[in-house]
């Protein structure tokens, strides 16, 4: 069965960084280009990064550009995300999600995503 699970969120202070990590079961993530989203309370799910299977090409949202970072470790078969300077407003349930030989290209959409993960809560606050 493949399955996707995410960790690494909870609850950080304006300014602060998490990692979160997505790790794959019942496959094997090097063929896979693999999305972070993420969704707000009353908003829709949006995309954040994206990065390609062979690691060439990565995306990042406007809102997250220069202060995320995605990453892959294909023999721990799991993708991270790097958040630093943390917003308020990155209070969200992030999710990743994956589909093979997907190409990060640009902006990725929910669309383009074939398994998806459960989420894990982030949330920013003092």
């Amino acid at each position: 069965q493949l399955q996707l699970v995410e960790s690494g969120g909870g609850l950080v202070q304006p300014g602060g960084s998490l990692r979160l990590s997505c790790t794959a079961s019942g496959f094997t993530l090097d063929s896979y280009g693999i999305g972070w989203f993420r969704q707000a309370p009353g908003k829709e799910r949006e995309g954040v990064s994206c990065i390609s299977r062979s690691d060439r090409t990565t995306y990042y949202g406007d809102s997250v550009k220069g202060r995320f970072t995605i990453s892959r470790d294909n023999a721990k078969n799991t993708v991270y995300l790097q958040m630093n300077s943390l917003k308020p407003e990155d209070t969200a349930v992030y999710y990743c999600a994956a589909r093979q030989y997907y190409y990060c290209s640009g902006y990725v959409s929910i669309q383009d995503m074939d398994y998806w993960g459960k989420g894990t809560l982030v949330t920013v606050s003092s």
